[in-house]
C-alpha cells in the first residue's frame, strides 16, 4: 500500500522557518498523512546543515512515537549553492552541503534524498545568472560521481528530481543521466506535475521503472503553462488513477509526498487538509 506523505514545506511558516520539525510531525499526525519528508535548511534555521545526530536520533523517535514514516528529505539549498555553478568554489561548497545532507538522511535512517545537481536558470529568481547547459551536465556529473561512494556509504539514494531547471526534462535525457553512474544509489526523484508542461508522469513511470526511488504529487493545469498553473491535487490535468496504477505496475512501495506550495494567502492549513483528503480518494481509500 503506498503511504500517504507531506513535504514540510507545506506547512504554514515553514518557509519563514517558524515550523520545528518535531512540531511538523505532529502536524502531520493530525492532518492524516502516515509519512514526512523533513527539509533541511541552512545552518542555524530549525532543521539546518548542522543538524546532529543525535537530533536526528530524537526525530526518529518523536516520528516512531506519532506513527509518523520518515522515508525521504528535501533541500532548498541547491537554488542558491549548484554544483553546476561556474566557480569551482561554490560548487565545492554545494558538494559539501550535499556530503552534510546524506549524512543527516542517513541517521534519520531517510533512503532518498532529493538532489538537484544543476540548473541552467531558476524561473523564481530572476537576477540569478544563466549558466551553460553543457557545463551543468558535465558538472552534475562530476559532482554526482564523487559523491557517489559516500551516499553508498550512508546508504542514501540520490534521488534527481526533474524541475524546471531547463534540463533533465525528456524521459530519455534522464534516463541517460541516471544510467552512466550504473548505481542503485542514483535515481529519480519523480514529481508528477512538474513534468506536465512536456509529458506524461504515467509514461516517465512506465519508462523508468526501477530507476524511480521517491515521487511527489503536484497537480497543474495546462492551460495556464505557467507557475500559476499548480493547483490543489485533482484540480489540474494529472491523470491521478493512471499515475497509481503505473506505480503499482512497477512495483513502487515507497510514500507518496504531496508538496502543495505556496500556501493559500487565508487559513493555509486548509490546503494540508484538502491534500490529505484529496489523496484518500487518489489512493483508493474513499
Amino acid at each position: 500500500m503506498l503511504l500517504k506523505g507531506i513535504n514540510y514545506w507545506c506547512f504554514p511558516g515553514s518557509f519563514e522557518d517558524k515550523v520545528c520539525p518535531f512540531d511538523a510531525i505532529k502536524m502531520a499526525k493530525q492532518t492524516g498523512y502516515e509519512a514526512l519528508e523533513l527539509c533541511i535548511g541552512e545552518t542555524g534555521t530549525q532543521f539546518g546543515l548542522d543538524a546532529t545526530e543525535q537530533k536526528c536520533k530524537e526525530l526518529v523517535e518523536a516520528a516512531g512515537t506519532e506513527g509518523i514514516v520518515l522515508k525521504t528529505t528535501a533541500s532548498g539549498l541547491y537554488w542558491g549553492r549548484s554544483m553546476g555553478d561556474p566557480d569551482a568554489g561554490v560548487r565545492a561548497q554545494a558538494k559539501d552541503d550535499l556530503k552534510r545532507m546524506l549524512q543527516i538522511s542517513s541517521w534519520l535512517g531517510c533512503k532518498v534524498h532529493l538532489t538537484i545537481p544543476a540548473a541552467v536558470d531558476v524561473f523564481f529568481l530572476p537576477d540569478r545568472p544563466t549558466h551553460d547547459y553543457g557545463d551543468c551536465m558535465k558538472y552534475a556529473a562530476e559532482g554526482i560521481g564523487e559523491l557517489l561512494p559516500h551516499a553508498e556509504a550512508c546508504g542514501v539514494k540520490m534521488g534527481i528530481e526533474n524541475v524546471w531547471n531547463k534540463m533533465l526534462i525528456t524521459i530519455g535525457e534522464m534516463d541517460s543521466f541516471i544510467s552512466q553512474f550504473n548505481s542503485p544509489f542514483v535515481g529519480c526523484l519523480f514529481d508528477v506535475g512538474n513534468v506536465m508542461p512536456f509529458g506524461y508522469p504515467e509514461m516517465w513511470i512506465r519508462n523508468l521503472k526501477d530507476k524511480i526511488v521517491a515521487i511527489h504529487f503536484k497537480d497543474f493545469r495546462k492551460s495556464v503553462g505557467t507557475a500559476e498553473g499548480f493547483v490543489d491535487l485533482l484540480e489540474g490535468d494529472v491523470n491521478f488513477p493512471e499515475v497509481v496504477k503505473a506505480l503499482n505496475e512497477i512495483g513502487f512501495d515507497g510514500p507518496v509526498v504531496a508538496e502543495m506550495i505556496p500556501h493559500y494567502k487565508l487559513f493555509p492549513v486548509a490546503r494540508v487538509e484538502n491534500t490529505s483528503n484529496a489523496m484518500d480518494y487518489i489512493l483508493g481509500r474513499k
